[in-house]
């Protein structure tokens, strides 16, 4: 009976001291009821790749992918614009030479070609070697650089289709002095017949330029077909290897 009363006295005395946030709670904390923290772990550092090859043999991504090429544009039309520029250019050249209105136009007096020796096969414009004055009225004059020019250059107007004829002064070796005829009715006719050559070379090389033009764009259009009929066949079924062995 002491032995009973100590015990359950001591059991109340040590009940007493303890707080009373304890109560039946383990002292252990077990790990599954704490928090989990996860943590990321960035590097900052840039990673290193292994260095290339430098050697002979190294091919760089450039030449494994080849020459960059650009994709053809079908509203580029810069071909067919300069054809038409350069049509154009030529046409008001051969229109500017013309004599019109009855004034003589002294670029196409100018555009001569001149060989200045018979064994010589180099021909210079006659603008080049001597200069072309208009002296009012119906009259040109020809200012040579050099006397032995006034032959050749006498002979090359002569053999134009301009019907000139030039005539040497009495007083200055160097100079030529050609009279324009006044404008007649065959003169008229063949200035009509001039220009209508003009612009027939003209249309043709405009009719040229838009001929390289259709058919590039045919050409084009060809291979966007082929593209697309490549892109709707149908796909062949694919069939199961068949396996060595029994049957079961």
């Amino acid at each position: 009976m002491l032995r009973h009363a100590v015990s359950r006295l001591s059991v109340r005395a040590t009940s007493q001291c303890r707080p009373a946030s304890w109560g039946s709670r383990p002292l252990l904390v077990s790990s599954r009821s704490l928090p989990v923290v996860h943590r990321n772990n960035f590097a900052n550092s840039s990673i290193l790749y292994k260095k290339k090859d430098k050697g002979k043999n190294a091919t760089s991504d450039s030449e494994l992918q080849g020459p960059a090429t650009s994709p053809e544009d079908p509203f580029d039309l810069a071909q067919l614009q300069t054809g038409i520029s350069t049509a154009v250019t030529r046409l008001k050249d051969d229109l500017s030479k013309l004599r019109a209105g009855g004034r003589f136009n002294t670029a196409s007096l100018e555009s001569l070609k001149v060989q200045l020796g018979k064994d010589s096969s180099d021909s210079f414009k006659l603008g080049d070697l001597a200069q072309v004055v208009p002296k009012g009225g119906r009259m040109v004059t020809l200012l040579a650089a050099e006397e032995e020019h006034i032959k050749p250059l006498a002979s090359a107007i002569v053999s134009s289709n301009l019907s000139l004829t030039p005539q040497p002064d009495p007083y200055n070796p160097l100079q030529l002095n050609i009279p324009i005829p006044p404008p007649t009715k065959e003169s008229r006719d063949q200035n009509v017949n001039v220009a209508k050559q003009a612009f027939e070379k003209a249309a043709n090389t405009v009719r040229d330029a838009r001929g390289v033009m259709h058919k590039r764009l045919q050409d084009m259009q060809k291979r966007r077909l082929r593209g697309l009929m490549m892109c709707a066949r149908p796909m062949t079924k694919w069939k199961r290897p068949r396996t060595r062995g029994r049957k079961k």
